[in-house]
């Protein structure tokens, strides 16, 4: 195994030091001026269009996808890239029919459209909801599996060295958040993209090259693709023992739907960088431009899980690597999926190589960090210190606070990450488990937005309830997969949303009800030509790998 060199280490130090002094530049302010709450939250409403799509995919893009997609690469094969392709079509459903809305209301906070749609005790009880989330699963799965990845290839691999990483990732993306603000974060992550499409893409390659005794990219994608076909098949068959996480045709028309929806239009460190837009055409062209950006993305994170599955798997003509059965198995003689992507890097990448390559991986992580960090600050301080705490009227304090908050966070999360060691196929166990609450949460959303007879009351009885009857599909002794598992829990909260807003209001429409028009969703010639392009290149896809 190839070990890391100085020239790795002078590489790495420098990207260090270009994300820490770009970050920490940009949130200069001139003498005497303080940072108001827009400029700190929301980088002064000042994101251009390319600023926006690359910012959002940094925040997206993590150790999650890059350990727990790359493994589930491993363990499934393609169909594990529906989470990005549907979510370039997602993102364009999202810019057309969700922003118009948020961008005319004036948000801060996603839970700020709750209280204005409904009242301020659900709002709160929302905001507490997503500061636990943030702070409890987000963090702590993209600190630990980042930290992990680096074990495995700057330790021995043997998680021996893994909480120090967790601090060290942690500070490194405190360093310039916590003082900027979103500016710096959304700034630092046009490089941070950069990077991490180069570095996956050399990944992926070098890995190709690898993967026969003779060598070449094309020999390696035919050997990988002619010895692992099955893993290239979008949609799996009820007889794939995958199926249950990935059930069919139903991720196209079901349950994935509801995921993405949640994420992209309703997740506070996703939608964030929309609403700092300089104008609503500029967002949509943004979230136009970060779904491209989406289609690119299995390239490079779920081909290198495939890859590694064909070398674990040793079919006849792979190179064979001494000591590749060790490295994945675990103690329990059950397989360590996630290790892929870094297992690849350690093998295969050669020196100063490496140093970009795991650069672009801190990249990842450290991105979406700070973009969490961010948006647990934002709702914390705007949704629940704010309204309840504050005693300052002009909202002096409300910056101060934010990065306060961001400390607490992190100190929280470093805490909690190591919890998470047995965990398999992590990114399956994220989705899996945000899962039981955002089917209730969307719904909530989508009748506030499109129906407008919903109360306030039909929203708590249908988001309470919805926990309950996800828990509920998750017992029965009936197998439920359970991406089809939220599709019903979703459908079941609209139905009682809908009845019990109908038995109780005292009026046709809720007073708080959202006017809608057909100009409200009018977008521009260049997001139109976008969205048609984007969907046809989906067609294109899923008709090659069905």
């Amino acid at each position: 195994m190839n070990t890391f060199q100085p020239l790795d280490y002078i590489i790495f130090v420098a990207y260090g030091l270009i994300i820490l002094s770009i970050g920490l530049w940009v949130s200069r302010t001139k003498k005497g001026e303080k940072k108001s709450a827009e400029d700190y939250f929301l980088a002064g409403k000042s994101l251009p269009f390319w600023a926006i799509g690359a910012s959002l995919i940094a925040a997206n893009i993590s150790a999650e996808q890059f350990l727990g997609m790359s493994g589930s690469g491993f363990a499934i094969g393609l169909a594990i890239a529906s989470y990005e392709w549907m979510a370039a079509l997602t993102l364009i459903v999202v810019a057309k029919f969700f922003l118009p809305i948020f961008i005319r209301e004036k948000l801060f906070t996603i839970p700020q459209f709750i209280e204005k749609r409904y009242n301020t005790t659900l709002k709160t009880i929302l905001a507490i909801f997503w500061v636990g989330l943030f702070i409890f699963v987000n963090l702590t799965s993209v600190l630990f599996l980042g930290a992990t990845a680096l074990d495995t290839i700057l330790g021995n691999g043997d998680g021996q060295m893994t909480f120090y990483f967790i601090i060290g990732l942690a500070l490194f993306a405190a360093a310039y958040s916590t003082w900027g603000g979103l500016a710096s974060v959304a700034w630092t992550d046009v490089l941070q993209v950069v990077l991490l499409v180069i570095g996956g893409i050399i990944t992926t390659i070098i890995a190709l090259n690898n993967v026969t005794p003779d060598g070449g990219v094309l020999n390696g994608i035919d050997h990988v693709y002619s010895s692992a076909g099955e893993k290239f098949h979008m949609v799996l068959r009820r007889d794939n023992p995958e199926f249950m996480n990935l059930p069919g045709i139903g991720v196209l028309i079901g349950g994935l739907w509801v995921a993405n929806l949640y994420y992209w239009g309703f997740n506070q460190y996703i939608i964030q960088r929309a609403l700092a837009a300089k104008s609503l055409r500029e967002a949509q062209r943004g979230l136009a431009f970060a779904a491209f950006l989406k289609l690119l993305i299995p390239l490079f994170v779920v081909i290198p899980g495939i890859i590694a599955f064909v070398l674990f798997t040793q079919p006849e003509g792979t190179t064979v690597i001494d000591g590749i059965r060790s490295d994945f198995m675990r103690a329990d003689g059950g397989i360590n999926y996630d290790i892929s992507y870094p297992w690849l890097i350690r093998s295969f990448i050669p020196a100063g190589i490496r140093g970009l390559v795991v650069a672009a991986l801190t990249a990842a992580i450290v991105s979406s960090l700070a973009s969490m960090l961010n948006s647990t600050s934002t709702i914390f301080t705007m949704d629940i210190y704010k309204p309840y705490l504050s005693k300052r009227k002009d909202g002096s304090d409300l910056v101060p606070v934010g990065r306060i908050a961001v400390i607490v966070a992190l100190i929280i999360a470093i805490l909690v990450a190591p919890a998470l060691d047995a965990m398999p196929q992590m990114f399956q166990y994220i989705q899996e488990y945000t899962g039981i609450v955002s089917p209730g949460i969307l719904a909530v959303f989508l009748m506030g937005l499109f129906w407008k007879k919903t109360n306030t009351r039909g929203a708590i009885v249908g988001v309470l309830s919805s926990i309950p009857v996800a828990i509920l599909l998750k017992v029965i002794p009936a197998e439920i997969p359970f991406l089809d598992q939220m599709m019903y829990t979703c459908l079941i909260t609209m139905a009682v949303i809908v009845m019990v807003s109908l038995t109780t209001a005292k009026q046709d429409e809720d007073p708080k009800s959202i006017p809608l028009s057909r100009d409200t969703f009018k977008t521009g010639k260049k997001f139109n030509i976008a969205a048609y392009a984007i969907m046809l290149i989906l067609v294109v896809l899923y008709t090659v790998f069905w």
